[in-house]
């Protein structure tokens, strides 16, 4: 769309003195139902305190605003996500393989930008931005089993998919979950093949 925006890494700190605009992008980003805001809020501020946590902000230079963040950390045991999508995976491809994607990854968390913003590139820099430099050996993240903008752009980035289908406790819309050996692909090569059979969860 042409407009001049600056992307910012933040500290923890930082992060959790923008939540609010955060969860209001998030709001927009994702059509969210009001009621369960509270509850995002909660979830964003416990992820400020995770290993390894970089968050980044993209704001909109002429109208001083932010339109865009995106956070990841560190996975590991304890936590609710890694935890579930561990259990999954082993009861879909096996022990083996699933400790090849998560022992020792980041995951992506939250990728998100205002509607009027979204298909403008800022997505892409803030994910390969936020895996850029990382210790760990892959990047893991969930995403609505659709086809959607956001997962074609994964794919590009070279992310497999490596469940579709899938529920999250509580009865949550289907899911893939999606991962990719670091660093990422190059944004701007084609589209290639779907790089996993994709075990499916009806």
């Amino acid at each position: 769309m042409g407009t001049p925006t600056v992307l910012t890494e933040l500290t923890p700190r930082q992060f959790l003195g923008t939540l609010e605009r955060s969860l209001a992008i998030y709001a927009d980003a994702m059509d969210a139902d009001p009621a369960l805001l509270p509850g995002r809020r909660e979830l964003m501020r416990r992820h400020a305190g995770f290993p390894a946590f970089r968050a980044l902000q993209v704001t909109d230079d002429s109208a001083g605003k932010v339109v865009g963040f995106a956070y990841g950390f560190h996975g590991q045991r304890g936590q609710w996500w890694y935890d579930t999508v561990w259990n999954a995976l082993v009861r879909a491809v096996g022990a083996a393989q699933t400790a090849d994607w998560l022992k020792n990854c980041i995951e992506v968390a939250e990728i998100h930008v205002e509607k009027q913003y979204q298909r403008s590139g800022l997505g892409t820099e803030m994910i390969t931005t936020l895996t850029a430099g990382r210790s760990e050996r892959t990047a893991v993240l969930s995403t609505p089993d659709r086809d959607t903008t956001a997962r074609r752009l994964y794919r590009r980035l070279g992310f497999a998919e490596l469940l579709t289908g899938y529920s999250f406790p509580g009865g949550s819309p289907p899911y893939v979950l999606m991962g990719a050996e670091l660093p990422l692909n190059d944004p701007r090569a084609p589209l290639p093949r779907p790089l996993s059979a994709s075990p499916s969860i009806s």
